[in-house]
């Protein structure tokens, strides 16, 4: 059965504001897109996350076993608030030749395509300072990732680094949750006195605000595997992520691997240099099987060495 995404969860609750806008969006953040998303009552919740499996073998008759169980560890995932406001000056939109209403749904969809990459970069980065992400934001794949599941490319370019990932996504696995039992969220326009740039004098301006309860979880650990440490040098090619696809579990392969544009025309430069013609190979769609998704939520300015262990 296909998961629940952000727009799905929009539809549900006859959010027709912000359907329009996630729609038009969501080639910004395509992670907004595939991602399922799960809605919690309130903004945090427990759940249980199996660590290792019991180790089953056989027995001589008449003599029993000793019993075996997997190990567990209950985790707390917990929603943050994205949360911002939108300004549009009276007079300006007013003066707006199609009317206020589109200035001020230009100005809306403006701000969820905002609110799409805030997602997708948090969703990565996670609140880690060390690679610059929102500190008051929900943790991401580089907090969940364990080093059974890395390869490091070794690269040494200072501030140089990217990723690629390979995902697992569901409720078993990874996903967005959304806090209040909801997703993104945008509240009606009003008219208000609001504070100008340098913060001493007032304009009249429409004012429509969000705030959203919004997290990332990942219960199988197996989920998420990353290749780290790629620079210009220490480039992306399909040996490496045969590599990361050697740490899959049998019967637990990603779905898909996520990785950015830089990734993906090391990918293509590589398969160039090793086809039989000399012929550019065309841009990568899939490796061994697994659909490429392209994000610019990725960067290729990480810190190096970062979480590999």
């Amino acid at each position: 059965m296909a998961n629940l995404t952000l727009l799905d969860i929009a539809k549900m609750n006859g959010n027709d504001a912000v359907i329009g806008l996630i729609e038009e969006n969501l080639n910004a953040a395509p992670e907004a897109a595939l991602w399922p998303m799960k809605t919690i009552k309130g903004t945090s919740y427990k759940t249980l996350v199996r660590l290792t499996n019991p180790t089953v073998g056989f027995r001589k008759a008449n003599e029993g076993t000793a019993g075996v169980k997997s190990t567990y560890e209950n985790r707390t995932v917990q929603c943050f608030i994205l949360s911002e406001m939108l300004k549009v000056d009276v007079a300006v939109a007013d003066a707006n030749e199609d009317g206020a209403d589109s200035a001020k749904a230009f100005e809306a969809s403006g701000f969820m395509k905002g609110a799409m990459y805030a997602m997708g970069s948090q969703a990565y980065y996670g609140s880690g300072a060390t690679v610059g992400n929102d500190a008051d934001g929900f943790p991401g794949l580089i907090d969940f990732v364990t080093s059974d599941y890395i390869v490091d490319a070794t690269g040494s370019g200072a501030g140089t680094g990217s990723s690629v990932y390979g995902l697992r996504l569901g409720p078993e696995a990874v996903s967005f949750v959304g806090g209040n039992g909801d997703g993104i969220t945008l509240g009606d326009w009003s008219e208000q006195m609001v504070l100008d740039s340098g913060g001493t004098n007032y304009y009249n301006a429409y004012v429509a605000s969000m705030n959203s309860w919004i997290g990332c979880q990942c219960v199988d650990k197996s989920a998420v595997g990353r290749i780290a440490d790629l620079d210009a040098t220490a480039v992306l090619t399909d040996v490496l992520i045969a590599s990361l696809i050697e740490k899959a579990p049998v019967g637990g392969m990603w779905e898909y691997l996520y990785m950015n544009r830089r990734s993906l025309g090391q990918l293509q430069a590589s398969r160039t240099a090793t086809n039989g013609t000399g012929t550019p190979a065309p841009f990568p769609t899939e490796a061994f099987g697994i659909p490429i998704v392209v994000t610019d939520s990725i960067t290729s300015t990480e810190t190096l060495n970062y979480n590999l262990t």
